[in-house]
């Protein structure tokens, strides 16, 4: 997605300075390096990296365990807090910033993201350019300024094969989860992943897990309605290992 991005403003001519690399750090519940290869690919291409986290109204930082336990349950298809409060709501912090730093009377972003429309149903559906009509503001007095911000999805288009050839060609390096059969690089425990791509973050993190199964055996709720966590470490302990082979790239996002 970076590469697009950089190609397209470098052909327009527009300056690689306004273009800034978000990542939004969830810290142990990703797979390890991936925030210093989200930088180390920013500085691929000689942009501004920011990061955020999640934080509570108190401005205390808390991890998405910390949340689930304090919650009682973990996210579901329904409650979806991982993503809106845990992504979303620091990539809103961002913009509100990049807004403030800006002086002009109008601000107008691109708030840009690299789902595909194969990786689900959902994301399919998904417009490829719109305007976000919650992060977009009109000025509701003469001191205040507009914000316009559209969501666009510059690689909705590409599909996996395509994608693997550009970062071959590209030379950037990718993380190494892909390499181990993993098709998304989400948390290492995803409510939507399928058990294959579960049985391999859990034989690559085996103490990660551990921590979920206590976790989820402390709220008494399952991971996913139906099949706890618990069920993979079991699996693992009887020798059980998923394959590449059983997994593709859609997810039931």
């Amino acid at each position: 997605m970076i590469r697009r991005v950089v190609q397209l403003a470098d052909a327009q001519g527009y300056p690689r300075d306004n273009l800034i690399v978000f990542h939004a750090d969830l810290g142990k519940v990703e797979w390890r390096g991936v925030r210093e290869l989200a930088e180390e690919q920013a500085q691929y291409y000689g942009l501004e990296f920011r990061v955020e986290q999640y934080r509570t109204k108190a401005g205390k930082h808390e991890t998405l365990l910390d949340y689930v336990r304090r919650r009682g349950k973990w996210p579901s298809n329904t409650t979806r807090f991982c993503t809106s409060d845990f992504k979303r709501g620091p990539g809103s912090r961002v913009l509100t910033q990049l807004h403030r730093d800006c002086l002009k009377p109008e601000t107008r972003m691109l708030n840009v993201f690299g789902f595909r429309a194969e990786e689900s149903p959902a994301r399919k559906k998904k417009q490829p350019f719109v305007l976000n009509t919650v992060r977009s503001t009109k000025p509701r007095s003469d001191n205040s300024r507009k914000r316009e911000v559209y969501d666009w999805l510059p690689i909705h288009d590409m599909t996996e094969e395509q994608v693997w050839a550009d970062i071959r060609e590209s030379g950037v390096r990718y993380h190494e989860a892909y390499d181990f059969g993993m098709p998304r690089l989400s948390c290492c425990f995803c409510i939507f992943a399928p058990k294959p791509a579960l049985m391999i973050a859990g034989e690559k993190n085996p103490e990660l897990l551990e921590e979920y199964v206590k976790l989820e055996a402390e709220i008494g709720h399952d991971f996913k309605n139906g099949e706890p966590i618990a069920d993979i470490k079991k699996a693992l302990e009887a020798g059980e290992r998923a394959t590449p082979a059983a997994l593709d790239g859609a997810w039931n996002m």
